[in-house]
């Protein structure tokens, strides 16, 4: 682990301004509630300022609105979360696996890989695959013939790029099987969670562009395009052919139709059904308040009675 550094120096590094004592040491970084000596902590909410009070923190990072709250050394920084992320980084370097092919990994001769890649135990990358410099793949991740993964991405365990999709149409009382002939286009600083699957596409590709971010068990199925730096939360799921935008943010469990398009900057709310297009940027939440049983149900015959009698 470095060392420590005092807050002047985070803030030569990083950015930002010194409110109190510069000289004073931190070494890790911690929570509002659970910092002690030696530990930075931040503030991005209202909400948390009784913590704030009771904090046994060496120091604080917060918004320049915000920095009358307390006397504790303190750095202003315009967004605490992100700049608390950075400082996080300077205690806690990213660990990786080493360069290299793991013995137990399954590698085609006909994939391609970039400088410093890393594969892990159990990996199998298939034919025709391209995977660019510095990307690393943990154990037992799985890349199907013919996708390509850009620069520096991470894929962690159990995740599967290029699976067929769901691509099925219905003759006579069954089903044929549609073969999906395009493949995974995944661009340069993706980060994709453990468990996730992306499916190849129908026709053409699926395509995850730089910079996003997938949570664990996050399933975007055929020919969805995401947009760069869209980050998408655990257990969401994204049918055939959506188009989602740029800067997005997907909450966890949330369902994405397919077919539709998302325009760039709208925040989908975790839990909620998206079933038509968006086409305005914004926060958009659909998750009926839970309730005890038989309250619920009162409650949606209140409102199907209402939305008839308004019909």
């Amino acid at each position: 682990m470095p060392g420590p550094l005092t807050l002047g120096q985070i803030v030569s590094r990083l950015g930002g301004r010194v409110v109190g004592d510069a000289g004073i040491l931190i070494g890790q970084v911690g929570s509002l509630d659970k910092a002690g000596a030696g530990q930075i902590t931040f503030l991005s909410n209202k909400k948390s300022l009784s913590k704030l009070a009771a904090t046994r923190a060496a120091a604080v990072i917060l918004a320049p609105e915000n920095e009358s709250l307390t006397a504790l050394p303190r750095i202003v920084a315009e967004r605490p979360y992100a700049y608390f992320a950075r400082v996080s980084q300077l205690f806690n370097p990213l660990s990786t696996q080493p360069p290299g092919v793991h013995p137990s990994a399954v590698v085609s001769e006909e994939a391609v890989l970039g400088q410093g890649v890393s594969i892990g135990p159990g990996c199998v990358i298939g034919a025709g695959v391209t995977i660019g410099d510095e990307s690393c793949l943990y154990p037992r991740v799985v890349v199907y013939a013919g996708c390509s993964l850009g620069k520096r991405v991470i894929v962690h365990s159990g995740a599967v790029i290029g699976a067929d999709g769901f691509g099925i149409a219905a003759e006579e009382g069954r089903w044929i099987k549609i073969p999906q002939i395009g493949a995974v286009r995944i661009g340069d600083d993706v980060e994709i969670g453990a468990n996730s699957a992306i499916d190849r596409g129908a026709l053409d590709d699926t395509v995850i562009e730089d910079g996003v971010k997938l949570d664990n068990l996050v399933q975007i199925a055929h020919n969805v395009r995401v947009g760069a730096h869209t980050a998408i939360a655990g257990c969401a799921g994204v049918a055939g052919s959506a188009d989602i935008g740029r800067h997005c943010t997907i909450g966890g469990a949330a369902v994405i139709l397919g077919h539709l398009r998302i325009v760039d900057h709208v925040h989908v709310s975790a839990g909620t059904l998206i079933s038509r297009s968006i086409l305005k940027p914004g926060t958009y939440t659909g998750v009926y308040p839970f309730d005890e049983h038989s309250s619920w149900t009162r409650s949606a015959a209140q409102l199907r009675r209402k939305g008839k009698k308004n019909g």
